[in-house]
């Protein structure tokens, strides 16, 4: 069953002669409960895509369809620096017309399985980087959707935080398996976190390449020291170099 479908789509911003054109014909689609990630050349257009799925934006020419309802997490954490960690968790589900109570209830019990234990009166000032990133993904995971968008949720992390975040990702999406479209800049990571690698060329952006990440999970750390592993980063390496056309 297809959740996600990107059929034909090109996007761009502005008119001519400042026109910038971003997507170019791009289609794939993304089956229920697949982990896919998309790779690409920073202002390519991965976040743009996202938008488009989210529904943020319409695309100018194609379609970009979710099967019921996407999540989206931006680059930024978003958190609104008025309310508390427990209310920002649960504010993606009260949108949804979830009712406060029952959106802060069921935030509240998934505090400790996101490493958040303790903090619920907390204020996002007063959390680390690290943790406000997970209250920002415990929030789009709360938000009722089939689908999670999640734009460079660690790229601001260290590598060693890095790691232990992509672990927790994999137990977490496990553990709920649902659909999840995950761009990033590290092609590493992009492996060792999903089912399937999507690779987009340099603005206006075209899918060049699909690389499978058929190993077993959970992924262990020296997964990235396999042979096949390394020979898969490589091929991804190899089309991100690739230019364009």
């Amino acid at each position: 069953m297809t959740a996600i479908e990107v059929a034909g789509v090109s996007h761009g911003f502005g008119r001519a002669p400042q026109r910038v054109e971003v997507l170019d014909d791009v289609s794939f689609t993304v089956a229920d409960g697949e982990f896919v990630a998309v790779v690409g050349p920073s202002g390519c257009g991965k976040s743009t895509l996202l938008h488009l799925l989210a529904g943020l934006a319409s695309a100018e020419h194609g379609t970009a369809l979710v099967d019921g309802r996407a999540a989206y997490m931006p680059q930024r954490d978003a958190l609104l620096p008025w309310r508390r960690a427990l209310d920002n968790a649960a504010l993606g589900a009260e949108v949804r017309g979830v009712t406060r109570a029952e959106a802060r209830a069921a935030a509240g019990a998934l505090f400790g399985r996101f490493g958040l234990a303790g903090f619920e009166r907390s204020w996002p000032s007063q959390l680390s980087g690290g943790m406000r990133q997970r209250l920002a993904l415990l929030r789009t995971f709360l938000t009722p959707a089939s689908a999670l968008l999640l734009d460079e949720p660690f790229g601001a992390l260290d590598a060693i935080t890095r790691r232990q975040f992509q672990q927790w990702l994999e137990e977490v999406w496990i553990a709920d398996r649902r659909t999840v479209l995950f761009v990033t800049h590290d092609v590493e990571e992009a492996l060792v976190l999903a089912d399937r690698v999507l690779v987009l060329s340099p603005r206006p952006a075209r899918l060049v390449a699909t690389v499978d990440s058929p190993f077993a999970r959970p992924r262990p750390p020296d997964v990235v020291t396999s042979g096949d592993f390394v020979a898969r980063k490589a091929a991804l390496l190899s089309a991100l170099d690739q230019p364009r056309g």
